[in-house]
């Protein structure tokens, strides 16, 4: 997609394509994967959107996947992998890496391709929830709530370049 700019507007101001955000977590089972559907489903053009863990579980949280439907959102994709497809020689080039989970901030990350930037966007884990279906539920609605606010104020940013975005993506990860 490209922003119309000004005439006088430099190039550089132009995003000529979508951008590359990798959303981490420990398990990419619930945060990280409904972090990567937000932005997949209210980003379309402006960002193209992945997760993934440092020690994935093997399969998306039943609940997570829930959650997605009740609202409407394509999980099609969602699978539980590791940050490794990303780290690769091949991997596509991230231009944010944004961990959602304390544990995944903490970690030494691999190098990833490109030198993206990087942002915490720190939430309590809804998979950690135990009790009733609904008390569950209940936990994965107020993650989704708290996810797809700190998306809107990203897609609110609008396309100036990264770099000029960072501090205010940062700050996003202090949204409650």
């Amino acid at each position: 997609m490209i922003s119309i700019c000004d005439v006088k507007c430099p190039p550089v101001c132009l995003m000529t394509s979508p951008r590359n955000v990798l959303f981490l977590c420990t398990g990419n089972s619930a945060r990280s994967i409904l972090a990567e559907a937000i932005l997949r489903h209210y980003g379309k053009g402006s960002y193209n959107a992945y997760s993934a863990g440092s020690m994935p579980t093997g399969m998306p949280n039943p609940a997570a996947i829930a959650t997605l439907e009740a609202r409407g959102i394509d999980h099609g994709f969602a699978r539980s992998k590791s940050w490794d497809e990303f780290a690769g020689p091949d991997a596509d080039a991230m231009d944010i890496v944004i961990t959602v989970c304390a544990n995944a901030a903490g970690e030494t990350c691999p190098v990833w391709p490109g030198h993206p930037h990087t942002a915490h966007w720190g939430v309590e884990d809804p998979a950690a929830v135990t009790g009733s279906r609904d008390d569950i539920m209940a936990a994965f609605a107020v993650t989704y709530g708290q996810m797809k606010a700190r998306v809107d104020a990203l897609l609110a940013l609008g396309d100036a370049p990264v770099d000029d975005l960072m501090p205010a993506i940062r700050a996003i990860g202090e949204l409650p």
